[in-house]
């Protein structure tokens, strides 16, 4: 297999593992601090805010034109946006429901446990279901990000890390209510993930490594248009809903912040070795 396959295949796992680590969360510990990853969620969407706008269309309309880059940006937002039509969504108990749970104690919640097992184990399917199809196009973008640099590849799979880990915990909370076995909801959220390097595999086939240059950063512009609609219809409102408002803007102000910092980071690094190479 050819080694920038490896390197996106490697970092959607990293991304796709995630959805195992929100699985942590819920069965270490049946409440989720559902605050501290509205906060995380804020800080993903400000990464990803960062990469779409600042890096990938920008990229984009530099390179093939602001017309056409604004096509092929346009083109990702609507057809992320007729995708997520068919997409079931992935939803987390509302933050008032888990601290009522809390509250009402254990007996209450077997009760309410016993009286719609089945409805909740069913949401359980369907919420993973919708969130592995959702991570479908995510491995697509990290492989195309891959392909081209290492870099722009490296930073949306961590934005993206970052976003799958409070979708493990809306695949694991309900089928851990529901059947009480931390395998099957650490299992089902693990399953959940593994759509993401699913993608990058298929969409190796689909796409030739020898993509023009013009081809090339206008599918990276429509994955740039993929990335903010997810932001903005999922994520964003995830952190406004666990975080508060407050809090979720500074955590999406902090992320964009942390990506600039790593912009400026590479940029100088890159500088300095292009300057080594002139005087050499």
């Amino acid at each position: 297999m050819d080694s920038q396959v490896m390197v996106a295949l490697a970092l959607s796992l990293v991304g796709g593992f995630s959805t195992s680590l929100g699985a942590l969360f819920v069965i270490l510990n049946q409440a989720p601090n559902l605050k501290m990853l509205g906060i995380l969620q804020g800080f993903a969407a400000g990464l990803m805010l960062s990469i779409s706008f600042l890096d990938l269309a920008h990229n984009a309309m530099n390179s093939i034109g602001f017309l056409k880059g604004n096509l092929w940006f346009f083109a990702g937002v609507i057809f992320f946006a007729l995708v997520a039509n068919f997409i079931p969504e992935p939803t987390l108990p509302h933050s008032s429901e888990v601290k009522g749970r809390k509250k009402s104690g254990d007996e209450g919640g077997k009760d309410m446990m016993k009286k719609h097992r089945r409805q909740v184990f069913f949401s359980g399917i369907i919420t993973a279901i919708g969130i592995s199809l959702h991570n479908f196009p995510e491995g697509m973008a990290v492989f195309l990000g891959s392909m081209k640099g290492l870099r722009v590849g490296l930073n949306l799979a961590l934005a993206i890390a970052l976003h799958n880990i409070p979708e493990g915990v809306a695949v694991a909370l309900p089928v851990y209510f529901a059947t009480q076995s931390k395998w099957q909801a650490f299992k089902l959220a693990t399953l959940s993930g593994f759509a993401e390097p699913l993608g990058v595999v298929i969409v190796a086939y689909l796409f030739p490594s020898s993509l023009s240059p013009e081809i090339l950063e206008g599918l990276l512009g429509s994955v740039g248009g993929v990335m903010a609609f997810l932001t903005l219809h999922e994520m964003l409102p995830l952190a406004f809903d666990y975080a508060g408002q407050k809090q979720a803007v500074k955590a999406v102000f902090f992320g964009m912040a942390f990506m600039s910092a790593r912009h400026m980071q590479f940029d100088s690094r890159h500088r300095i070795e292009w300057l080594t190479m002139c005087k050499a």
